[in-house]
Formats: C-alpha cells, structure tokens, sequence
C-alpha cells in the first residue's frame, strides 16, 4: 500500500462504529439526526431491511415501510454521522434476500 492508501485506510477506520448486526428480512429501527433552524433532534424511521450492500465505511442499507398505505424506502449509509444509533426490533427468517421479493412480501411489514 503506498502512503495514501495508508491514510485513507486510517481515516476510514476512525469513523466505523458498532452496529448490530443485521440482514435483510429483519425490522430495525435507525434515528436519523434531523437539524431544524438552530435545534436538532432524532428521527425515528422504523421498517423492513431490503438489502444491505457494501462493507466498511462505505456499507448501505435499503429499509422499507408502509406509511399510510404507501411503501416509503431509505435508503441510508450505516456509518454515517448523522444516524445516531440502529436497533434491531425483530429477526425474521426469509428464504429469498431479493429486493423485489421483499416488496410483494405483506406479512414481513406488519410491525407490531
């Protein structure tokens, strides 16, 4: 490695932090840190894990909700400085990991 893959290395080990671990399937809720005027609070958005891509800094995950009878997706970097902190809610165990199947899917979203 030469000395800028060093420091890029470094810098992204600086900002991972611990997250629970999750697939898709699972329900989890993530509080996102919302700034408004000169106040700021945390967001809860609670919904179904789509997929989860890469890894490191750089990991994604798509969550789905049913909001008013209309599927809302995010979309959110899990290491981002703005989510204050990931729970897991609930584990489920499903036998395809596709986006595509996970939307037609109505009993995983029933979030009780």
């Amino acid at each position: 490695m030469t000395g800028m893959d060093d420091l890029i290395h470094a810098l992204e080990v600086e900002r991972l932090r611990e997250v629970p671990e999750f697939r898709p399937g699972d329900i989890v809720r993530f509080y996102e840190k919302v700034s408004e005027g000169a106040r700021e609070r945390l967001q809860p958005f609670e919904g179904v894990v789509l997929k989860v891509s890469g890894s490191g800094t750089r990991m994604m995950m798509t969550v789905r909700k049913i909001a008013a009878g209309v599927g809302v997706e995010r979309t959110v970097p899990v290491h981002s400085p703005n989510l204050d902190r990931i729970e897991v809610i609930k584990r489920n165990t499903v036998t395809k990991s596709r986006p595509y199947w996970l939307r037609r899917v109505s009993r995983i979203h029933k979030i009780e």
